[in-house]
């Protein structure tokens, strides 16, 4: 891990009134990291990307972004960094190249042709560069949004909640964009989500946060070491195969269950039993695929269940 520091937060608050949106946070985003910044709706991360923005003032707390003070270095600090908050505006009646040309120029970007079709390119547009972007699906105005964010070369890019109304291909195009900018192109990303399954494939490390205080932080593959982790088994016939479960002590560990599939919570010497236990009852059973998901633990850390 690179340990140079691209987001230092300390005691960070923010309250409206009575209601603390924000509270006491502490952040710490390093060079080249995609980090994912999780919490449920509602828990301060959009207040808390604001805040780094200078869109809106803490009550307390201190915040530097490339080692310097934010509220000292404004200027040079926003001059590094792209963003893309709540859903993109654009002149829905001009072409995608001209509305990157025009907001290219108020932002002071480079507006070359070449640059710009360089930033369509990156997230696949170019082939319609020309289109009115009223004719552009949600996903598309999503990657023209990060195609402006991304016009003056920013080292860091802060994303809120990047992929909200994508469908799983939408999800994809923008994941993808992402892994990429991260690895190809060294940039530091800084990923607000609710979507626990998208931060579990790209982010290297998360804060899960919850009533605006900090839960849990760390790298992905410490988030998800568990004793126990939920296991689908896929069953020729799960009528016979739930009746089966439920005569034995296999019960106390099942979770949920769908149309072909059975999930259980299990240690991994409990997976092998498990199915050992299912053929030796005539069950068959065509698949074992562990789930190793962010979502349970998720929901047990907000709710108050786990540290």
């Amino acid at each position: 891990m690179n340990s140079e520091q691209v987001i230092e937060v300390r005691g960070l608050t923010k309250k409206f009134g009575s209601l603390i949106a924000v509270n006491n946070l502490d952040l710490n985003v390093y060079r080249g990291d995609v980090f994912g910044f999780l919490g449920p709706n509602g828990a301060g991360k959009s207040t808390t990307i604001r805040m780094l923005l200078s869109l809106i003032k803490p009550t307390s707390g201190e915040m530097k972004i490339f080692g310097k003070s934010i509220t000292k270095n404004r200027k040079e600090i926003f001059s590094k960094i792209g963003a893309i908050v709540e859903k993109p505006d654009f002149y829905l009646y001009l072409s995608a190249y001209k509305n990157l040309e025009i907001l290219g120029k108020l932002s002071g970007a480079d507006t070359s042709k070449k640059k710009i079709m360089d930033m369509l390119e990156l997230v696949g547009l170019e082939a319609r560069y020309k289109s009115k972007v009223k004719t552009y699906s949600h996903g598309m105005k999503q990657r023209l949004g990060l195609a402006q964010a991304l016009l003056h070369d920013p080292e860091l890019i802060i994303l809120d909640e990047p992929t909200t109304g994508l469908d799983p291909q939408g999800m994809k195009e923008i994941r993808d964009l992402i892994i990429y900018l991260s690895r190809e192109k060294g940039k530091t990303i800084f990923l607000s989500s609710h979507i626990l399954h998208e931060v579990e494939l790209i982010a290297t490390r998360m804060i899960i946060i919850s009533k605006g205080t900090t839960q849990v932080e760390g790298t992905v593959e410490e988030l998800l070491k568990s004793e126990k982790i939920v296991v689908t088994f896929e069953v020729n016939n799960i009528e016979d195969a739930m009746r089966t479960v439920n005569e034995s002590k296999w019960k106390e560990n099942f979770k949920s269950i769908s149309k072909s599939e059975i999930n259980f919570e299990l240690t991994k010497n409990e997976i092998a039993q498990l199915n050992k236990f299912l053929i030796e009852k005539g069950i068959l059973v065509s698949a074992v695929v562990p789930v190793r998901s962010l979502e349970d633990y998720f929901l047990r850390i907000t709710e108050g269940g786990a540290k």
